[in-house]
């Protein structure tokens, strides 16, 4: 089973491929020229020239840079990990006396520039990937499988509760549907004890939210009515646990009970191009007291997908035509060692 041991970001040689990556590198080079662009201007009003002109030379050889360790990825990743790091040091080396090279040579830099060049790229290379390892360290599979865990246990008693009200409010009126019910609950029950690390596959993650509605329904009658909308879309596709039924929670909790009609949830879950969508809309009953729990829910869901997904997930929500949306955005494949 596919888990959290398996990401990228739990990898101290990164994941090239990766926008989170892609952006820290951008990032780091981009300050570190400025850095330099202000150490070598001769005062404050010809920094931003100075910059330009090392951004002219820095970015080629950023971009081509990516470019390579992108496609050597995963070789680099099976070697060990000095030897990895070594390799991106010589790709950086090589590629800085390339460039430098090819400017002596139409007389743009002197012999000097291009050894300058050359230290000046290795040197920023290995700031970066001792970031890299340092971050990896701190994202280390126990690391995030314990935070994981502390995530997850907050939405549990939550979920368990809500689901164990729904059955004791049937048990004397409906004590058949109360059967029923309880088996449902146990599902539940075994659902969240699974190992917050493990991903689920999303056809287990609808099965364990029409469950939960389920429940729902039997507790608030027809008050509350339920939109699935599943387009073509593999169910065998890995996602992390529990990412719809806190969502769901939030739906009933603070569209459905506070109004004495009820409303629809619409669940929508549809693929774009490599991205998997799910979408999670219900009624807005105007109560802002519960925006805070519904935020902290929010947060919760937020920081795990960070811990699966870094930057390659995200989760916005918004109020519109007084409805209330949740939009989860979701890498649909991921290559893993």
């Amino acid at each position: 089973m596919t888990s959290i041991r398996h990401f990228p970001a739990t990898h101290p040689l990164p994941d090239w491929r990766n926008f989170g990556v892609m952006l820290r590198v951008l990032l780091g080079v981009n300050a570190l020229a400025a850095l330099a662009a202000l150490v070598r201007a001769p005062d404050l009003a010809g920094w931003p020239a100075q910059f330009i002109d090392l951004a002219s030379v820095v970015e080629p050889l950023m971009l081509i840079g990516l470019g390579l360790l992108s496609l050597v990825r995963d070789q680099l990743w099976r070697l060990r990990l000095r030897s990895g790091q070594a390799c991106v040091l010589g790709l950086a080396a090589s590629l800085a006396a390339a460039l430098y090279g090819y400017a002596w040579s139409l007389a743009l830099v002197d012999g000097g520039g291009v050894l300058r060049g050359v230290l000046l790229a290795v040197a920023t290379t290995a700031l970066l990937l001792l970031y890299f390892e340092l971050r990896a360290r701190a994202l280390s599979p126990a690391q995030a499988e314990a935070r994981l865990a502390a995530l997850n246990a907050r939405i549990r008693p939550h979920f368990l509760f809500n689901s164990l009200n729904a059955v004791l409010s049937l048990i004397r009126a409906r004590p058949q549907q109360a059967e029923a019910a309880l088996e449902s609950l146990s599902d539940l029950f075994r659902a969240a004890m699974r190992d917050p690390a493990e991903l689920v596959s999303l056809a287990d993650e609808i099965a364990l939210g029409r469950q939960y509605l389920e429940l729902e329904q039997l507790r608030l009658g027809e008050r509350l009515t339920v939109d699935w909308q599943i387009g073509q879309i593999s169910l065998g596709l890995p996602i992390p646990p529990l990412m719809l039924q806190p969502l769901l929670e939030n739906a009933v909790y603070h569209g459905i009970e506070p109004s004495p009609s009820g409303g629809t949830i619409r669940i929508e879950i549809a693929r774009r191009g490599d991205e998997l969508e799910i979408r999670i809309a219900n009624p807005t009953a105007g109560r802002p007291a519960h925006a805070v729990g519904n935020q902290m829910a929010l947060a919760n869901i937020r920081e795990r997908l960070a811990l699966y997904y870094d930057l390659e997930a995200r989760l916005e929500s918004e109020v519109a035509d007084h409805r209330y949306e949740v939009r989860i955005v979701l890498p649909c494949q991921r290559k893993h060692r």
